[in-house]
């Protein structure tokens, strides 16, 4: 896959120590290291991790078209610079997720380049701590060698409201569709301006509505429905 506008390792399991002449010797270890020492270094690791990330793309228009390509160009950007790798977008798994950029995008502005090749640039900023846990399941980036989170699998019922027409369902079924989070989505129950559906997802409820959030094509609600564990709304 094309994508416009992208932009000696030493040797692991030894150790060193002194003879009772006070010569250094190399000392064999277990090359096997348990996830309580990764888990040790999180910490220091999230303490120099910064808050986001920002990628940039060239765009002729502000359409939404245009946006859509700009910010997976902008991701894909990130995901170069944090792998240090210019061929990285030739990995099918990794241009898949960079296809869902929308997902990690906190925000995005505009700004002019008179001197480029297209009148505007996009400029986004993306949920770095989201990117990294991204880059870290494809054992990317600077989390690449710690092992992920276990997550849960979750059952949950979720009104989506503000559905106009035919075109908004087809809007929101594919949406779910695409989500990484969503193993299954069978709607249970519908009215003139809404649908309950039953999410099989594979991580918590929780996880699934951040990442709602982050990707603003659905929005969260008060609004209580019976029988539903969350109430949301199609962006219009």
């Amino acid at each position: 896959m094309a994508w416009p506008g992208v932009d000696a390792a030493t040797p692991f399991g030894q150790t060193g120590g002194k003879d009772r002449q006070g010569r250094p010797v190399r000392l064999p270890v277990p090359l096997r290291v348990t996830a309580t020492v990764f888990a040790w270094l999180l910490p220091l690791l999230a303490a120099a991790a910064p808050a986001t990330y920002t990628g940039s793309a060239p765009v002729n228009s502000q359409s939404d078209t245009e946006r859509a390509g700009a910010l997976r160009t902008a991701l894909a950007n990130v995901v170069i610079e944090q792998t240090a790798d210019s061929g990285i977008m030739a990995r099918a798994d990794v241009a898949r997720a960079v296809e869902k950029a929308e997902r990690y995008v906190l925000q995005y502005s505009y700004r002019r380049t008179p001197a480029g090749d297209a009148p505007l640039a996009l400029e986004a900023s993306f949920d770095a701590d989201a990117v990294d846990r991204m880059l870290q399941g494809l054992g990317l980036g600077r989390l690449a060698g710690v092992p992920l989170a276990g997550t849960t699998p979750s059952e949950a019922t979720v009104w989506i409201g503000d559905i106009r027409d035919a075109d908004d369902y087809a809007r929101v079924i594919a949406y779910l569709g695409r989500s990484n989070f969503v193993k299954d989505a069978r709607p249970v129950a519908a009215t003139a301006d809404g649908i309950l559906v039953h999410l099989s997802l594979s991580t918590a409820l929780e996880r699934f509505l951040d990442a709602v959030a982050m990707e603003r094509q659905l929005a969260t609600t008060d609004t209580r429905v019976d029988g539903a564990d969350a109430a949301l709304a199609l962006a219009h």
